[in-house]
């Protein structure tokens, strides 16, 4: 797990040496054990850790090459959750893996699992994606792990299908309705 320095010593990651300094003293006053009002042992060791990190140019060098990749995947973290495509794709894809676990029960009740392989391929998702979408699916309740090990929809993912189904025809109705 990355610690980020900067932030917990509240500076930015251009600070000189007399800043690191200043600003370290003024925390390790504030939460040095000895202090009765404000101490705290876990903050005041990770005060130090940071500090002696920061101060010392070779350490701090070969951190900063690790603050500057942790960057960037928080970068990407940030577009990705910021991209409303990606959320709006997801609900397509988990409504899709809902309709052919749905449609496989209802063509054979007794043997109503798709297997892994054969999800990715009908539902044109990758594999690396689809694990996503079956542990939620899986967590909700709305699918299942068979005997066989293949996955099925269970009574809960049968009327979650049918209650999305039936909301999507109350909206094109209305549209229609509305279109008059």
């Amino acid at each position: 797990m990355f610690t980020d320095y900067y932030e917990l010593l509240e500076i930015s990651p251009n600070a000189n040496s007399e800043t690191i300094e200043r600003i370290f003293r003024y925390f390790a006053m504030r939460y040095h054990p000895d202090n009765r009002d404000t101490g705290d042992d876990s903050r005041f060791s990770e005060i130090v850790e940071a500090h002696n990190t920061l101060k010392d140019p070779v350490k701090r060098a070969q951190y900063d090459i690790q603050y500057r990749d942790n960057l960037g995947l928080r970068r990407e973290l940030t577009e990705e959750a910021s991209n409303t495509k990606g959320l709006e794709r997801d609900v397509v894809i988990q409504a899709k893996l809902l309709a052919l676990l749905y449609v496989r029960r209802r063509q054979d009740v007794n043997n109503p699992g798709i297997g892994d392989d054969e999800l990715e391929r009908l539902s044109g998702c990758p594999r690396e994606h689809l694990d996503f979408h079956l542990w939620y699916l899986k967590a909700k309740g709305w699918i299942a792990r068979t005997e066989n090990g293949t996955f099925a929809i269970t009574v809960e993912g049968i009327d979650r299908a049918n209650s999305e189904h039936r909301r999507e025809a109350t909206i094109t109705t209305k549209l229609l309705d509305h279109a008059d």
